[in-house]
């Protein structure tokens, strides 16, 4: 009869045991993964920060009659593919950071293309409302680097924490938690486009 109940006992304890790691397990996961998710809210926001500009800058520019329509409809069609590719924070797969990825890589292609165009063009550097939203953007390129880079710091905890063992033998039966890809920019895209125009020689 003793044997029995110690017998209980035990099953009880190690119940209790596996629960609390279970539960400890499932919750510390689900708390870096929205920790991860909400900073990648933050990488959104930063980009859709340089979107907004963007118009502004199109619509100084084309009030320089000669400048190139063709620059300016490249920015225009590169912002449309960029705006339109939505991610779910909550479920970001590979295929969709890299599709992301690349609508983003060719709008700074197309922005990069502007400014450089724009050299040509000393009225339209002289011109202070655009010399600001220059300004503007490269404050946003920087931000955008910024918020990358913690997003890639946010979501390591949360992979090391479902691939360390013994949580990926639990997360293997659970199933819940998906490892997080991280940002990884295409070659030489790690560099924001080049903005610093030298306005203290705008004849130049």
């Amino acid at each position: 009869m003793k044997k029995g109940i110690i017998a209980l006992i035990v099953v009880v304890i190690l119940l209790i045991i596996g629960y609390s790691f279970f539960k400890g397990f499932y919750n510390t996961g689900i708390e870096l993964q929205e920790d991860a998710t909400a900073q990648w809210g933050n990488v959104e926001s930063a980009y859709q920060r340089r979107s907004d500009l963007i118009p502004n800058i199109v619509n100084t520019a084309k009030g320089y009659a000669e400048f190139e329509q063709k620059t300016l409809t490249d920015v225009i069609e590169a912002r449309s593919k960029a705006t339109s590719v939505n991610i779910d924070p909550a479920n970001i797969t590979p295929d969709q950071l890299e599709q992301f990825q690349q609508a983003q890589s060719g709008l700074s292609s197309a922005l990069s293309r502007l400014l450089v165009t724009v050299e040509r063009y000393p009225e339209l550097k002289a011109n202070e409302n655009f010399k600001e939203l220059i300004n503007e953007l490269e404050r946003t390129e920087n931000r955008i680097n910024v918020e990358r880079n913690r997003y890639n710091e946010a979501i390591k905890p949360y992979n090391k924490h479902i691939k360390t063992f013994p949580n990926n033998i639990v997360n293997s039966f659970i199933g819940n938690f998906e490892e997080m890809d991280y940002f990884e920019a295409e070659e030489g895209a790690e560099t924001a486009p080049e903005v610093n125009f030298d306005f203290n020689n705008d004849a130049a």
